[in-house]
């Protein structure tokens, strides 16, 4: 089972790493374009994934029901600096962070709608200091959103989380818990125990947040205020609204050429095996 190596993925797994992960189940921390990748060849059979990498590759995948990483506005984690506002950055240069697919294609559907056509480059996306000054704009995600004072040289910041909502209204879904669909026909009752697992490791997260909050203060060096109001934004679960964001997600990507074809949300139930 793969496990994203942020702290926005503390509160599901904090059961799991309080005694609830049993011994015949793995955890493989990472970033997520590289648990994208290793469900994707199967090097792993459970994990969160972007949630635009779901939907390039939905035909093999199942969504698992009731997890997910979203926000309802700012999520903090996930932002685009520059050094203009967006809608001068026709022509420019715009660094994608190479760990998350869904920021990505948030970022290239949100020009697409503006009819503002940068140019794109993909790549690591860490220290502020170790960027090109060609850079116009950069996509940040995690942790590094998180400690890095990107104002400084980028004063145009815009959290991706809140201007999704200025544009529909709705949440939006960062991360989804996956299976793949051959791990599904192969062994049912396996997927299920593992769902089950962490949905109650979910559930002791809830319940332990200050415990949380003070491992991530640890983790990263911020204060207690900025990692509780960031946990404070965080939502770990998939219910109807934020499966509606999805929908309009991918549709979007697909009308605006981002995704080859329409996406159909697919949820693991075991009472389908």
């Amino acid at each position: 089972m793969g496990k994203i190596s942020y702290i926005n993925a503390f509160p599901v797994y904090y059961g799991m790493d309080h005694g609830l992960c049993p011994q015949w189940l793995e955890l493989i921390p990472d970033v997520p374009a590289v648990l994208n990748r290793k469900i994707k060849t199967g090097e792993i059979h459970i994990s969160p994934i972007s949630s635009a990498f779901y939907a390039m590759n939905h035909e093999e995948l199942l969504i698992l029901p009731d997890l997910s990483i979203s926000s309802h506005g700012k999520v903090l984690s996930v932002l685009l600096a520059s050094r203009c506002p967006l809608d001068q950055l026709d022509g420019k240069t715009v660094l994608l962070s190479n760990e998350s697919a869904t920021a990505a294609s948030l970022v290239k559907l949100i020009f697409a709608r503006r009819d503002v056509h940068p140019i794109y480059q993909t790549g690591p996306v860490n220290q502020m200091n170790h960027l090109k000054n060609s850079c116009d704009a950069v996509l940040v995600i995690g942790d590094s959103a998180l400690t890095q004072p990107w104002s400084y040289a980028y004063p145009h910041i815009t959290d991706l989380g809140q201007l999704w909502l200025e544009m529909t209204g709705l949440p939006f879904v960062f991360a989804l818990w996956v299976v793949r669909k051959d791990v599904v026909k192969q062994t049912p009752e396996w997927v299920a125990k593992a769902h089950d697992i962490l949905l109650a490791s979910r559930k002791m997260g809830d319940d332990k947040i200050e415990a949380i909050v003070a491992k991530g203060v640890q983790t990263l060096g911020l204060e207690p205020r900025q990692v509780q109001e960031y946990f404070d934004r965080l939502y770990c679960d998939l219910d109807a609204p934020k499966l509606a964001a999805l929908d309009l997600f991918f549709t979007s990507l697909f009308e605006q050429g981002i995704l080859e074809s329409r996406v159909t949300i697919e949820q693991f139930n075991p009472e389908n095996y």
